[in-house]
């Protein structure tokens, strides 16, 4: 193995947003290290993938294994924040963790405390903001997002560092997809100050100058903007979005496949979610839910592509909704009714109530991108990073390639990745190769 591929040292995980995904997350890497918790929902820390063939007795190796993962003893934390709050007084408004928990992690989580956020108030209606940068122009809100990252390094003793951002969702702007597409241009608009640049591009920018892969876990427009992905090869630093995928729409990418793998029409899809946290507050703008809206949206047309199937996708309906509600707080309710028909047109039905916590689903995300975004930079790769879509509710891929949101198809794609880099065979699953001559092939045409 070479050298550059070994993590050396510890990395820092920069969130911008220190809010409910960001505490719990932090919380519950802590707890794993102190052996109070189970990474349960960490791919990277209890998966396995199978190498070599199935009548190969034992071969299943653990993802963390199989590739060079940072160990999550050499992780340190760093936040910014709009808001002045702590690590543990943020855990305790947000109501995801027990008093149990809360108690025995708040030492630790008091120990982060927010660097000041970049914030525009057009984009993000709904929170008061005390914590924020006073730098006037674009350029000097990256330049001091920039001393940031280097004073993060400095003061965690981190020799590396990802960014994954967990802030809030912006309001839509569908200008942002009229930005110039050349890194120059764009780069004009940061110098002229441009309203068009938002926090979450200045927060991407200035990671991607320092070398820092960007992950982001919002539909906030930023890494998939053409120029900021130029800067990202450029600058030979990953990148990878959009938006977690974490309840509502991974079901989504689990059912639709199964509903197209079997041939089986649809008539409508109806999601609504209620939820009570800051996110849910945020996404009570209408203007901001629209930016959500589009992510989770976007996922059943390309799996189940009606114009291959004109005769069982072409005609359904498909309505998302959030409704903010706080008694629920972070414990979310996502309720899906699905109309589907199947053999001489016969109607059916799917009904989904998902009651799940938001924060808890998504936190070993974040974990999972932030390795494997660290392994990424060290193995030098570069931009797009299209082998982690199974993450994301609107992966990015190379301009002119189909996006893929079958969840299945994204988990196969992400460990045949992991067992190219360590230097193994992709597996297919054709199996023919097994039964001999029990299953002869065609004569291959010359």
């Amino acid at each position: 193995m070479q050298t550059k591929k070994k993590p050396e040292g510890r990395l820092a995980i920069l969130t911008p947003g220190l809010g409910a995904v960001s505490t719990t997350f932090m919380a519950g890497v802590e707890m794993i290290r102190q052996g109070k918790s189970k990474p349960i929902g960490s791919v990277t820390q209890m998966g396995t993938a199978r190498i070599g063939r199935r009548d190969e007795p034992n071969r299943y190796v653990k993802i963390n294994e199989l590739v060079p993962l940072a160990d999550i003893k050499d992780i340190a934390f760093g936040a910014w924040d709009i808001v002045s709050e702590p690590g543990d007084v943020v855990a305790e408004r947000s109501k995801v963790l027990t008093r149990e928990h809360l108690n025995e992690i708040k030492p630790y989580l008091k120990t982060i405390v927010p660097k000041k956020g970049v914030h525009d108030p057009e984009l993000v209606r709904r929170l008061e903001a005390d914590h924020v940068k006073s730098e006037k122009t674009a350029r000097e809100k990256i330049e001091a997002l920039r001393q940031d990252i280097r004073d993060f390094k400095r003061d965690l003793n981190a020799k590396r560092a990802v960014t994954v951002f967990c802030a809030s969702t912006e309001v839509y702007r569908s200008a942002a997809l009229n930005l110039p597409p050349a890194l120059k241009d764009f780069d004009k608009l940061i110098d002229a100050n441009d309203p068009a640049i938002t926090p979450t591009m200045m927060y991407a920018y200035a990671s991607i100058c320092e070398g820092v892969p960007f992950i982001n876990g919002t539909p906030n427009y930023s890494v998939d903007l053409p120029a900021i992905q130029e800067l990202a090869r450029d600058k030979c630093v990953p990148i990878a979005g959009k938006d977690f995928k974490s309840g509502q729409t991974m079901m989504k990418t689990v059912l639709a496949p199964a509903l197209k793998a079997r041939m089986i029409g649809l008539n409508g899809w109806y999601s609504t979610n209620i939820l009570g946290n800051r996110d849910g507050e945020v996404l009570d703008d209408p203007a901001a839910f629209k930016s959500k809206e589009v992510t989770k949206s976007s996922v059943l047309s390309t799996i189940l592509e009606k114009d291959l199937y004109p005769d069982l996708y072409s005609k359904y309906a498909h309505k998302v909704s959030i409704h903010y509600y706080p008694p629920r707080g972070d414990d979310k309710e996502g309720w899906d009714n699905i109309d589907i028909f199947g053999w001489m047109g016969y109607p059916m039905q799917i009904k989904i109530n998902f009651l799940c916590k938001d924060s808890i689903l998504a936190a070993p995300l974040a974990l999972d991108l932030a390795l494997f975004g660290d392994l990424a930079s060290r193995l030098e790769w570069k931009g797009i990073q299209e082998w982690l879509s199974f993450y994301f509710k609107s992966p990015m891929t190379k301009p002119g390639l189909e996006v893929e949101n079958d969840l299945f198809i994204q988990q196969t794609k992400l460990k045949n990745t992991l067992r190219a880099i360590a230097g193994e065979e992709p597996i297919t699953h054709l199996g023919l190769d097994y039964y001999g001559e029990d299953l002869p092939l065609p004569t291959a045409k010359k």
